[in-house]
């Protein structure tokens, strides 16, 4: 299939988010909103998921791009959210359009030859008017207590050293009264955490995962590739300077310890790759609207683009990081299957987008809704060390839930 890339004229950013979250496939940052609609025209099938390898430039090389020049990202491109489990069958998508549209309001669009009606989708697009809803119905996978003993049978296996760290997580399903618009949820993320990545998409199984990810695995760019892991989190509580807290999480030796497994996890990795890698010295403070983070840059780069992995190999050596999976990877993951019981399906596991030359942005498909219809199901973890507390961990995946499902739910959720 030949596609036409064309520059254009500065779209309305809320149209591009509503129609990409609702019915497409969305990725927003705050410097890039790429988002793909219209009809799906090629699908990439990764049978072995992450397990087995894959060329998606050879994938995509079967299609051509003419027309305009641009950057990274803006000719074909897939989307895809992969499940957490590496062998799962993942799935990315090429939409019929596509557009690019930077914080400077430079935009480009990539459409099949001869393929027309964008404008008219994108003009007929209503706006989201949808309120938060009330629970019909509630499902808590463990139950507070059941997570609170997981992490205490978690927290006795890190003292005896065969694991240094462990990420358990739990899960809400329920339903609400009336199907549930994506693009609101879209829209009221991109108002409260500006500085995440808002995230619309289909999964391979019938849902949308739609959410606001804090935490990029990797961006990669020809020979260079950044990361930004997160670990170490502290709760903050409404209507408080939160100083206090940022600065305790600076110096919480816990903390500082659970932030250092991912970090020093990816240099290492990265380390096999690429020539030179390097992690700023000290984490910085990641501060969310409920929620602040010890958050690190990792910089890699190699002396061309014909040396550096692409996308989807960068993330076949990382994922899952230690921030969503633990240490050591294979010992952590058989402990997460013994304890969690739940299939984690897409949460935790990589989204974003790749493009016919190995470019592409990856984030960490957490703090976000699966939503079908009027039914939903939300995910959060907590990194477990050997000095955590069972009770503060429960705490903190509780806070975590109420972020994300404020903006759906108008009660609140243990």
């Amino acid at each position: 299939m030949r596609f036409v890339r064309q520059r254009i004229g500065a779209q309305d950013l809320g149209a591009l988010r509503t129609l990409g979250s609702r019915s497409g496939w969305l990725i927003e940052t705050t410097g890039v909103l790429r988002v793909g609609f219209g009809k799906r025209v090629d699908q990439l099938v990764l049978e072995g998921g992450l397990e087995e390898p894959y060329d998606p430039r050879l994938a995509l090389s079967r299609h051509e791009i003419t027309g305009d020049a641009g950057p990274s990202g803006t000719g074909i491109v897939a989307f895809g959210s992969l499940p957490f489990d590496r062998s799962a069958r993942a799935q990315l998508d090429v939409a019929e359009f596509t557009i690019t549209q930077n914080q400077h309001g430079e935009t480009w669009i990539s459409a099949p030859d001869g393929s027309r009606g964008w404008a008219e989708l994108l003009e007929s697009t209503s706006p989201p008017v949808q309120e938060t809803q009330s629970l019909r119905s509630l499902v808590l996978q463990p139950t507070p207590e059941e997570y609170a003993h997981n992490v205490a049978l978690a927290v006795e296996i890190l003292r005896s050293k065969e694991i240094d760290k462990v990420v358990l997580a739990r899960a809400v399903l329920g339903s609400v009264t009336h199907d549930i618009d994506p693009a609101a949820i879209a829209q009221r993320l991109r108002l409260r955490e500006p500085l995440c990545a808002i995230y619309s998409i289909p999964t391979s199984d019938g849902w949308r995962y739609v959410g606001a990810s804090p935490e990029l695995l990797a961006r990669r760019t020809a020979n260079h590739l950044q990361s930004h892991p997160l670990a170490g989190t502290i709760a903050l509580p409404p209507n408080v300077a939160p100083d206090d807290y940022q600065n305790w999480l600076l110096g919480s030796a816990k903390n500082l310890h659970e932030h250092s497994v991912p970090v020093n996890e990816i240099v290492n990795t990265l380390s096999t790759v690429y020539e030179d890698v390097n992690a700023d010295p000290n984490p910085s403070i990641v501060s969310l609207r409920t929620l602040a983070h010890l958050g690190t840059w990792i910089n890699a780069s190699c002396p061309d683009e014909s040396s550096a992995p692409d996308a989807l190999e960068v993330l076949r050596l990382l994922h899952p990081t230690s921030a969503v999976g633990g240490v050591p990877r294979r010992s952590a993951y058989d402990l997460i299957r013994r304890l969690e019981q739940h299939d984690r399906g897409h949460y935790a596991g990589p989204l974003g987008w790749i493009d016919a030359n190995g470019d592409g942005e990856w984030w960490i498909g957490f703090r976000g809704v699966l939503v079908r219809g009027a039914q939903f199901e939300a995910w959060a973890g907590a990194g477990i060390v050997s000095e955590s507390d069972p009770t503060a961990e429960r705490e903190e995946t509780k806070a975590k839930l109420a972020s994300v499902l404020s903006s759906v739910l108008v009660d609140s959720v243990q």
